[in-house]
């Protein structure tokens, strides 16, 4: 049996692809900016539900790498841990736990104890519907009357105003939806949304907005002279561009007079690529249709 080999991600492409999906891309073609099926780019975005997860920082009173490093080399040298948080201007408290959790005096390692506290930093914070059931409970309740995030988010503003404990948001509605690891909100909740997505798209990603999917500065068929339609004059060409499997392409240009036909292969289906491509082919046309 044959498998699929696992494809990785760096986290600068990692950012780009959340940049891209914000903007209102596809994953089909976030997937060929990388070269890659629109699987891979699915396997970055659904484990949030298709909102891009915050960016880790290390708190300002947090322990950095010199100043751990600082203290692996006042071990080494017999430091008492006292000394070494007077050189550092931290607590001897702070020292003591940061060696102790980190293999004590004898195998206290800078970088090892560095990675560590970042891991253990990484924790799943508690959302507000997790931490109010009875709110938790009116949410669902309207959701499974229809009621978009949007409206839940309005009514509870009006109905209990000045009471804070008692609204939510409707980005934290979405996130308990689409965040599988949240379970606040049952996954059955999401067939009562309107559009029923298991991941949720950005606001850019409508076809109708910055004119997406319309073609510019496009001149309606109605407006073509006759001398095309009756085919008579030579000259005349109509293009098309045919989408197959795997991203693949092939653009068509075929003479309307002389039904002379062009098959052109593109790598892409931006008009750069195309209209790149249809320039090289043109160049090897026959004498008789110049």
């Amino acid at each position: 049996m044959k498998y699929r080999r696992r494809i990785y991600y760096s986290a600068e492409q990692r950012a780009e692809i959340w940049d891209r999906w914000q903007r209102g891309e596809s994953m089909r073609s976030i997937g060929r900016v990388f070269d890659r099926q629109s699987s891979s780019v699915f396997s970055v975005i659904s484990p949030t539900g298709g909102i891009r997860p915050p960016d880790r920082r290390r708190g300002k009173s947090a322990l950095s790498l010199s100043e751990r490093e600082e203290i692996s080399r006042g071990l080494s040298t017999k430091h008492s841990l006292r000394s070494i948080a007077r050189q550092l201007r931290r607590a001897p408290s702070t020292i003591s736990r940061e060696v102790r959790r980190n293999g004590g005096q004898t195998g206290y390692r800078a970088t090892t104890s560095d990675q560590a506290a970042w891991d253990r930093a990484l924790r799943p914070k508690m959302c507000k519907l997790a931490c109010h059931p009875k709110l938790a409970d009116a949410v669902s309740a309207k959701l499974r009357r229809k009621w978009s995030p949007e409206q839940v988010a309005g009514w509870l503003k009006r109905a209990f105003p000045g009471e804070a404990h008692k609204q939510v948001s409707h980005e934290t509605i979405y996130r308990s939806l689409y965040i599988q690891a949240r379970g606040v909100l049952k996954k059955e909740l999401l067939e009562h949304l309107r559009a029923k997505r298991t991941v949720r798209r950005s606001k850019h990603a409508s076809q109708k907005r910055k004119g997406n999917g319309q073609i510019k500065d496009a001149v309606s068929i109605s407006e073509r002279p006759a001398s095309v339609e009756d085919r008579a004059v030579p000259g005349h060409w109509e293009g098309d561009l045919v989408g197959g499997s795997k991203n693949s392409y092939i653009a068509t240009l075929v003479e309307r007079h002389s039904r002379y036909v062009m098959l052109v292969k593109v790598a892409n289906k931006d008009t750069e690529s195309v209209v790149t491509a249809l320039i090289k082919s043109a160049q090897k046309l026959p004498r008789e249709l110049y």
